[in-house]
């Protein structure tokens, strides 16, 4: 099945990354929806790396500008939430119930390398299928990097296996924050057929 015209474009489309934002709430109901779709996107193994930490409280804002570069601070800081998108390095103690069918857990444990790489490729996946999934049920999204990796898993996940990756701004995005759309590479720049 293809999707229609209009969900192409709330996907892809006519859909852009946000710089301002309405003063509309988001509820915590509309970011469990989001994730109950984006959650059932593939990853390696069924692995599930990626964790998510939903900032929307004034205080948590204020712990996040700590580690924001000074050109992010206003968009992100008037999002109505801030996904941190990131990645369990631990992730293989969930795969004997999110993939009973083999020991998978065996595959990654005592293989740091093998696991970072599998944790943070298959979180980056789970952070792409946010957007989408938050385009999905009605948001706009702001992602973006340019802030400090380090000082946000001091501030969020002391005393974790997760680290950060990028930040995805949440809410009902303001047009008059849009900057002109940029160009992108045509199929014959990006691909190659063999």
């Amino acid at each position: 099945m293809t999707l229609d015209d209009q969900a192409l474009d709330t996907l892809f489309r006519e859909a852009r990354t946000q710089n301002k934002w309405q003063d509309r709430p988001v509820p915590d109901s509309k970011l469990e929806e989001m994730y109950n779709l984006l959650k059932f996107a593939p990853t390696s193994a069924n692995a599930s790396p990626a964790r998510f930490v939903f900032i929307r409280t004034d205080e948590g804002k204020a712990r996040l500008k700590e580690a924001l570069s000074p050109g992010n601070v206003e968009k992100t800081m008037t999002a109505p939430v801030i996904a941190i998108v990131a990645h369990d390095t631990a992730f293989y103690d969930k795969l004997p119930f999110l993939f009973p069918h083999a020991d998978a857990r065996s595959w990654f444990a005592g293989n740091p390398a093998l696991a970072e790489t599998t944790a943070f490729r298959n979180g980056t996946l789970q952070g792409a299928y946010l957007i989408l999934a938050a385009r999905a049920v009605g948001l706009d999204a702001g992602p973006m990097s340019g802030f400090d990796n380090a000082k946000v898993d001091d501030l969020f996940f002391a005393g974790t296996t997760w680290k950060s990756n990028f930040l995805v701004n949440l809410g009902h995005g303001d047009p008059a924050g849009l900057f002109p759309r940029s160009p992108r590479l045509s199929f014959d720049e990006a691909a190659r057929l063999e």
